[in-house]
Formats: C-alpha cells, sequence, structure tokens
C-alpha cells in the first residue's frame, strides 16, 4: 500500500491566534442550497424573514418552471409583536404545503435570526407537526441563524438533527457522512466497493426510504470537515468515527480510502490494484495546473471550514506557500490528522476580526487571497488576486476525478491576472 507520508513536522502543534471580533460569513441558511438538492423526497421551511426567502430565491437560481423544494413561512410585523399566535399560523402554512405536495416524505423548520430573536419554539412545533403528519411524513427542525455560525454549519445542525432519530442496528456497517454531489457520491461507492468494503450508508440519503441504521458497530468516515456536531451525535449514539485527512486531491482521498481500508481489513495488493489508475489521473490532472501555482503565496481567510484541507492540498500537491491558514472554528479532534500534513505556516488562525486579518493580508500581499463574496472586491481593488471562498462548496471537488478541477479553481485567478498584466503590457 504505497500513500505519501507525512512531513517531519506539521501545524498540530503550532500556537494558534484566537480572534473574536467582527466576521465576514453568510448565515447557515445557505447550506440549503445544497441539501435540497440532495435528499429528494424532503422540503426545507424556512421560518423567517423576506430576507431570508431573498437569499435563498438568489443564491439558489431556481429557474421560474422548477419546483424547488424549499421555501419561506415569512414572520410577519404581528408575528414579531406578538400579536398573533405563530405556532398556530405555522401549523396551518405547514397543513397547506403538505396537502399541496404529497411527495413530501421529511420536512425541516429551519429557524433563522428573526425566529430566534422572538423565541418561537420550533423543537416543540416539530414534535408536534411530526405526531400530526405520521407515518407519511417526519418532520424535525434545525437552526440555520446566522447569528453565531458560519454557512457550512447549516448543514452540519441539519445532520445532527437526523441522527437522534436514525433506527438502530447492531450490523458492522460503514456510515460515509456529508452531502455530496450524487456524481462524486457514486465514484467514492464505487471505490469502496471494488475495495470489497460494504455495506455502506450514505447520511444524508437520497432518499427517506434509504435512511441509514446506526449503532455501536458502526463505524463512520467524514467527508467534509464543517461536521463537528454531527460528529458529536454519531459518537453519542455509539457509532466510532474513523480518522483521516479528508479526500482533496490525490493524496487527500488515498489516505482517507486508505484509513478505510485499514479498519476493514482490506489486503495492500488490493489498494494499490483498486486506486494506482485513478491516483495518476489525479496527479496528472493536478500536474496540469501546479505550474501556474507552484511557489504562489496563499492567504485564507475564514469562511467555509474547509481551509485548513485545501490549504494542505495547495501546500503539498501544488507547491504553494499558505501565509495565513484561518478557519472559523477549529476542530482538532477532526482535524488532527490534516493539522499533521500541513507543513508549518507563519499564522494558523481561529475565528476572525475581519479588520485585523485585513490589515494581515495588506501587509502580507499574497500572491492568491481566499475570502468572502464580501471581502474579494474591495481586495481585488487593492490590487489582490481573489478566490471566492463559496464556489470551493458549490463545486465538486472530492475525490480524484475532482482533484484536477480543485486545482484549476486556484490556477485560473492567476492565469486571469497574468493575462491582464500582459494585456496591460502589449497596450502600453
Amino acid at each position: 500500500m504505497t500513500v505519501a507520508s507525512s512531513p517531519a513536522a506539521g501545524c498540530r502543534d503550532l500556537p494558534v491566534l484566537r480572534e473574536r471580533g467582527q466576521r465576514e460569513v453568510f448565515c447557515g441558511l445557505t447550506g440549503i442550497i445544497w441539501l435540497h438538492r440532495k435528499m429528494q423526497d424532503a422540503f426545507f421551511l424556512v421560518v423567517g424573514s423576506r430576507t431570508c426567502a431573498h437569499l435563498l430565491q438568489s443564491a439558489a437560481g431556481v429557474m421560474i418552471f422548477a419546483e424547488p423544494r424549499f421555501g419561506t413561512a415569512i414572520l410577519e410585523e404581528k408575528d414579531l409583536a406578538g400579536l398573533a399566535d405563530a405556532q398556530v399560523e405555522l401549523d396551518r402554512e405547514v397543513a397547506r404545503l403538505l396537502a399541496r405536495r404529497p411527495d413530501i416524505r421529511q420536512l425541516f423548520l429551519v429557524g433563522s435570526c428573526p425566529s430566534e430573536v422572538i423565541k418561537l419554539d420550533l423543537a416543540k412545533a416539530a414534535e408536534r407537526l411530526s405526531a400530526a403528519h405520521a407515518p407519511h411524513v417526519r418532520v424535525l427542525n434545525y437552526s440555520g441563524s446566522g447569528i453565531e455560525t458560519t454557512f457550512t454549519q447549516g448543514e452540519d445542525a441539519c445532520l445532527a438533527a437526523m441522527v437522534p432519530v436514525l433506527p438502530v442496528t447492531q450490523a458492522r456497517e460503514l456510515l460515509l457522512v456529508g452531502a455530496l454531489p450524487d456524481v462524486v457520491e457514486d465514484q467514492a461507492l464505487a471505490l469502496l466497493a471494488a475495495l470489497g468494503i460494504g455495506p455502506v450508508r450514505v447520511l444524508p440519503a437520497r432518499r427517506s426510504d434509504d435512511i441509514p441504521a446506526v449503532g455501536p458497530n458502526t463505524v463512520f468516515a467524514l467527508t467534509q470537515p464543517f461536521l463537528g456536531d454531527t460528529h458529536a451525535a454519531l459518537t453519542r449514539r455509539g457509532a466510532r468515527a474513523i480518522p483521516a485527512p479528508f479526500p482533496f486531491g490525490e493524496e487527500g482521498t488515498t489516505l482517507w480510502l486508505q484509513a478505510i481500508a485499514t479498519e476493514f481489513g482490506v489486503d495492500p495488493a488490493l489498494f494499490d490494484h483498486v486506486t494506482a489508475a485513478p491516483r495518476a489521473r489525479a496527479r496528472k490532472a493536478v500536474a496540469a495546473h501546479a505550474g501556474t501555482l507552484r511557489g504562489h503565496s496563499l492567504f485564507f481567510f475564514p469562511d467555509s471550514q474547509l481551509e485548513i484541507p485545501l490549504a494542505r492540498f495547495l501546500a503539498r500537491e501544488c507547491g504553494m506557500h499558505p501565509l495565513e491558514v484561518g478557519t472559523p472554528y477549529l476542530h482538532r479532534d477532526i482535524l488532527g490528522p490534516e493539522l499533521d500534513l500541513l507543513p508549518a505556516v507563519p499564522v494558523l488562525s481561529e475565528g476572525q476580526d475581519v479588520d485585523r486579518q485585513l490589515d494581515r493580508a495588506r501587509t502580507a500581499r499574497p500572491d492568491l487571497t481566499v475570502c468572502g463574496l464580501g471581502l474579494a472586491n474591495p481586495l481585488e481593488s487593492e490590487g489582490l488576486t481573489t478566490k471566492w471562498a463559496i464556489e470551493l462548496v458549490f463545486t465538486p471537488v472530492h475525490f480524484y476525478e475532482q482533484a484536477g478541477d480543485l486545482a484549476a479553481l486556484f490556477s485560473r485567478p492567476l492565469r486571469r491576472r497574468a493575462l491582464l498584466a500582459r494585456g496591460l503590457e502589449a497596450a502600453e
């Protein structure tokens, strides 16, 4: 079993700069954009304001003829002022929704900043509505509020809300945790099947009929690094996590698969046979972009919680030099294997004080800055080349076949900058 070795010194023991100040992030409602596509018989009902509705409609880009699997129960002024019984109104709207959409099997009541400010008890509402509409529909709730969270925590909160109601099993099974595009998930399942690993379940499942069970013999592998609450919820149910780097790039994918293969006793020769061809394709695809990336400096603002695995990929497989790697939350149990691989960086930061971090970025003048949409244009106007962090969540980037696409997301801004510079020189 041939895999890349870790460096002599990683970042696990590196001092962390912890900041608690003003932040620039999307709210957790954003996770609905990919979750409603993944769970084909689920519906996400946001209990929020017109601003919440506008965010989802603009971010999702839903065509006028489409029938989306999300909506907003809008809190009007009378609800916010306590002049109407919001619970009664919610019951009425849910009944209307389910009557019009009999295909719904799972309904998520999603809390927002407005519903949390007025202390609307959606947990109690979910219990009441689940009992009223059982067994055809199961109603759950979670918070997508942006008051204290970053946007990827919407998925974490959703999956964590599902864990307590998963059926019980005593079977030894592998559970893959995290929402992936169907084509990427299929690739992962095909690799695991070729290794003889099974049965394999997925959370979230595409349909409620395929919902996984969990028990003391369940082992699970995260596919996303931002699932801290889900990790804890599964552990409370008796499941055991397989620690591993995340499947970004050739190296991360190989080490992720190797950790699972070791858990299930896969023969090293079989592992090498199954992974040799896709590994070679991934290395070739990454190499096509590594020439553009190699030697360039990199600065991560905290946004998606993908920052540490991506910094590891860009440093080790693409030859970039991270100057600062900022992440909203640093979950050491989950990210420990990544920290062991990440070469020592000048600054590893958790949380954000956006003004201080902007000052550090301006001083460092990195070749590429990964940040949120709200910061990208101002930094571009100051001559810094940026990459929108949210694109890394919406684009298929996991596993071998997407390794080249992942590298391309970072090489493209540098190539654009080089083309613009040549164009200006020609014009002069």
